[in-house]
């Protein structure tokens, strides 16, 4: 703080004036002191204070005494800080006396010379010192350790030091004070732990809070932008390898794609594995339903809107789809059912990557790259004039064509097990087995609802299963799946029997098969029959014996 001169004024008990100097003669600050000090009883004076009702601002610090009071008075620049503090805070004493007395926060103060100018009270227990008996000695004399005499020499503060006091290890700060000029002229010493033990577990926190924060965001990307590879695309029957590999050939390419396919054989699956082999796929991943968003609210998603468009708009507008997918990928499922006006709209923004928010002039560009999917005939579509066919063009430059369950069934034991595993994972479960004779039974079925429809239907036999492995009676009704399939799996012809056999023949046929094939096995060990189709014994002689009447009736019948 410069001060510009000082004063003293020394007052009474009554307020009258016994000693002045300086400031102190200043008929204006003498009356202002000698009011405050007969109000005394109705405002205490205190110790530090500002006065700022003056043409100067005064910085007065007041000794009182049993008979009479001494005020020291300093002028200070207009802007000095702590006039400011001591006039605008009202308990500016209390919270300069925490600062220096704070027990958490042992202060120790030393001159330009390293002298002890002020050593807090738990400072002095701690060295075991009467009050007042380090004050005007070197500092290294008294406190072990120290390097307050290197800061107030070099002005370097050292941060966050090891120092070992009367056998102990505190974490302490050493600040250098500097004046209005830049010129040191104190230094400070503070614990800033009572230990590194302190410091460590800090430390150990925010590491804890660093990798909870990692792992949010990573969960967060993860939902925002969920990435499938190649490696999420499960099976191995030569209509998944083609798709792979047709998606390795097309990913690098930016062109538009388009998947075609039936509900639930993966669509979404496959355009994430082309974004994340795609140039763009540090890029985001832009999911738009065209049938899930309603007619009135179709050009808005997209487009945007600026501030106050329409009524109940956002008042600092929203960036549309095509502004998110900026750069990155626009995932466009069921492309299809979009409406006819929209696909004007989007043909447009497909040509040159031009558009406009809603209730904006301004042209705006977006950079994306299109994977649309469909389960739509587009044929018929445009031959009935709703689906443009020069948008058809647009978004059809390379097409992929998603096969059915029914013509990949050999995945069916991988998916199963895959399912299954996720299943156990995602409920913290012990993961289950199916049986073969599941797995076979299953094969049987037509999935209409494909791939989705078969994860529903293991993860539900999982619910209702008691025991560790999946058995057919676990999938109890399947509905829509019952159907015999259009192709069977090999080695499965002589389970179609009459080509118009309804659901109950086609499945009492399928359990009379594998009974037979597990009594071959098993030598005719009933047991064991019932152990490996997951089926009681009761039963398995409930059907033994149903068969037995099936043949016995069967020459009769000829």
């Amino acid at each position: 703080m410069k001060r510009e001169s000082e004063g003293i004024l020394v007052l009474d008990n009554e307020g009258k004036t016994t000693f002045a100097s300086g400031l102190g003669r200043d008929t204006l600050v003498s009356g202002s002191l000698s009011r405050m000090w007969q109000n005394r009883a109705r405002v205490p004076v205190k110790r530090l204070s500002a006065m700022t009702e003056l043409e100067r601002p005064l910085t007065v610090a007041a000794i009182p005494t049993r008979d009479a009071v001494c005020f020291l008075i300093f002028a200070v620049q207009e802007a000095d800080e702590l006039t400011e503090f001591l006039a605008s805070v009202d308990s500016a004493e209390d919270i300069l006396r925490h600062f220096v007395t704070d027990p958490y926060k042992a202060m120790v103060v030393v001159d330009t010379a390293g002298r002890i100018t002020y050593m807090s009270p738990v400072h002095e227990r701690f060295f075991r010192l009467k009050h007042g008996e380090a004050i005007g000695r070197p500092v290294t004399e008294v406190i072990e350790n120290t390097k307050l005499q290197e800061v107030v020499k070099t002005g370097k503060a050292q941060v966050a030091q090891l120092q070992e006091m009367n056998g102990v290890t505190r974490v302490v700060s050493r600040l250098p004070i500097f004046d209005s000029n830049k010129r040191v002229v104190a230094a400070i010493g503070q614990v800033m732990f009572k230990g590194p033990e302190a410091m460590r577990e800090l430390t150990g926190e925010l590491a804890r809070v660093k990798q909870e924060l990692d792992f949010y965001k990573r969960e967060l990307s993860g939902i925002r932008n969920r990435s499938y590879g190649l490696d999420q695309i499960v099976g191995s029957s030569d209509a998944v390898r083609r798709l792979k590999e047709d998606i390795l050939r097309v990913a690098p390419l930016d062109v538009p794609v388009l998947l075609a396919g039936e509900s639930g054989t993966g669509k979404e699956m496959v355009a994430h594995a082309i974004h994340m082999l795609s140039p763009r796929s540090d890029k985001p991943l832009i999911l738009v339903n065209a049938a899930a968003m309603p007619p009135n609210l179709v050009e808005s998603e997209l487009f945007g809107y600026e501030p106050g468009a329409f009524t109940g708009a956002d008042r600092k507008g929203r960036k549309g789809k095509f502004e998110a997918a900026d750069t990155g990928t626009m995932f466009l499922d069921e492309i299809g059912d979009m409406p006819i006006d929209m696909q004007v709209k989007l043909l447009r923004v497909l040509q040159d990557g031009q558009f406009e928010r809603i209730g904006g002039e301004r042209a705006r560009h977006s950079d994306f790259r299109l994977i649309s999917a469909s389960n739509r005939d587009f044929k018929s579509m445009i031959a009935s004039s709703t689906f443009r066919l020069d948008l058809f063009y647009r978004i059809s430059a390379v097409t992929l064509r998603l096969p059915a369950l029914r013509d990949r069934l050999e995945d069916i034991p991988e998916l199963a097990d895959t399912f299954l595993e996720a299943f156990a994972s995602r409920h913290g479960a012990p993961k289950k087995a199916i049986s073969e004779s599941a797995i076979r039974y299953l094969q049987s079925c037509a999935w209409p609802g494909n791939v989705r429809q078969l994860q529903h239907a293991i993860e539900r036999a999982a619910i209702f299963c008691d025991g560790p492995v999946l058995s057919i009676a676990d999938f109890g009704s399947l509905e829509g799946a019952d159907q015999p399939p259009g192709r069977r799996p090999a080695g499965s012809e002589s389970l179609a029997g009459k080509g118009k056999a309804d659901i109950r023949e086609a499945k009492e046929r399928v359990e009379c098969e594998l009974i037979l094939e597990a009594m071959r096995r098993t030598g005719g060990n009933k047991k064991r029959v019932a152990e490996e189709l997951g089926i009681s014994r009761s039963y398995l002689y409930k059907r033994l014996s149903m068969m037995e009447e099936a043949r016995d009736d069967e020459p009769a019948s000829r």
